[in-house]
């Protein structure tokens, strides 16, 4: 017996997880950039990342023509980045309104994550209604801060214990 997909998101939303932005950018289509929260490292050498995308997405379109992207990890006080990838404004409004720069794949890193990974694209599988991206890592930055994170349908900042 299958569980059907609405037990299947109630239950992953008990996995609280870290919240993305991955970016593109091709001739063809221009600057693309989704909300994900399916991302985690694969490999230290070669450095390797993966990415989790609905298969519906155009920003799959872009990442297939540049055969680059970014994974901008979002910082605590980025939630409104996060809502504007996720859908809240066009493509071309959501990089208007957050500056961003290029490294080595000119895949999009927005200025004020936490964390960007600018990434090769590898490998493509397709995996029921999305596709993992497997990424090479050319280029990466960090900055201090915490990250912001996504349980139960809604965001959450990291609560650190005092250790004293």
């Amino acid at each position: 017996m299958t569980i059907s997909a609405t037990e299947f998101k109630q239950a992953m939303q008990l996995w609280a997880s870290g919240v993305t932005v991955v970016t593109t950018k091709s001739e063809q289509y221009g600057l693309q950039g989704m909300t994900v929260s399916a991302f985690s490292s694969v490999s230290a050498e070669p450095a390797l990342i993966l990415c989790c995308v609905n298969g519906a997405a155009d920003t799959v379109v872009g990442i297939d023509a540049s055969q680059c992207f970014a994974v901008n990890v979002l910082a605590a006080t980025q939630q409104n980045i996060s809502n504007q990838f996720a859908g809240g404004c066009s493509h071309e409004e959501r990089f208007t309104n957050n500056p961003w720069h290029t490294a080595i794949t000119g895949a999009p890193l927005l200025n004020e994550s936490l964390m960007t990974l600018d990434c090769k694209l590898v490998e493509k599988v397709q995996a029921g209604s999305h596709w993992i991206l497997i990424g090479e890592v050319q280029a990466c930055e960090s900055k201090s801060g915490e990250p912001l994170l996504y349980y139960r349908a809604n965001y959450h900042e990291l609560a650190i214990a005092d250790d004293k």
